[in-house]
């Protein structure tokens, strides 16, 4: 079952570290779907982002958002918050891909409706099987909410 859309499969990525954006850059090229990838680096500009505001104004709206827990400013679950409270981005599927597996991370990131929690593997070979797997699951075998 391939992905339902006539283009390639959108994702933002908000993680901090630029390391692992490019381990997911990586791991996503690697696999067989077409992805585009959009990266930002905090709270403050994945909600930008998202909404469409100061330089995202030509923004796509992503099929799915990667999030990470840890970050600056705002955290990811805060960001999570703000994202599954606006009626306009809530049906967007967010997936928290962190490093963190502190009980209290997951809790909350469910608690406040991610889609999924997901442990970054430290070895890339690990990662990669992760992010395909993930790949797989969200963009051949779910059925997401059509975007623009």
């Amino acid at each position: 079952m391939k992905l339902a859309l006539a283009r390639p499969a959108r994702v933002l990525l908000v993680d901090d570290n630029d390391t692992d954006v490019e381990r997911t850059r990586a791991a996503l090229a690697y696999a067989k779907l077409a992805v585009d990838l959009e990266a930002v680096s905090s709270g403050e500009e994945a909600l930008a982002f998202l909404r469409r505001e100061g330089r995202y104004t030509h923004a796509f709206t992503p099929d799915l958002v990667l999030l990470d827990v840890q970050m600056p400013g705002i955290s990811g679950i805060e960001t999570l918050r703000l994202i599954k409270s606006d009626p306009a981005l809530k049906a967007i599927p967010v997936i928290m891909l962190t490093s963190s597996c502190r009980d209290e991370d997951v809790l909350r990131s469910y608690t406040e409706h991610a889609n999924a929690y997901v442990t970054k593997p430290i070895d890339m070979e690990s990662f990669r099987s992760v992010v395909q797997r993930l790949e797989a699951f969200w963009f051949s075998v779910v059925v997401l909410p059509r975007g623009d």
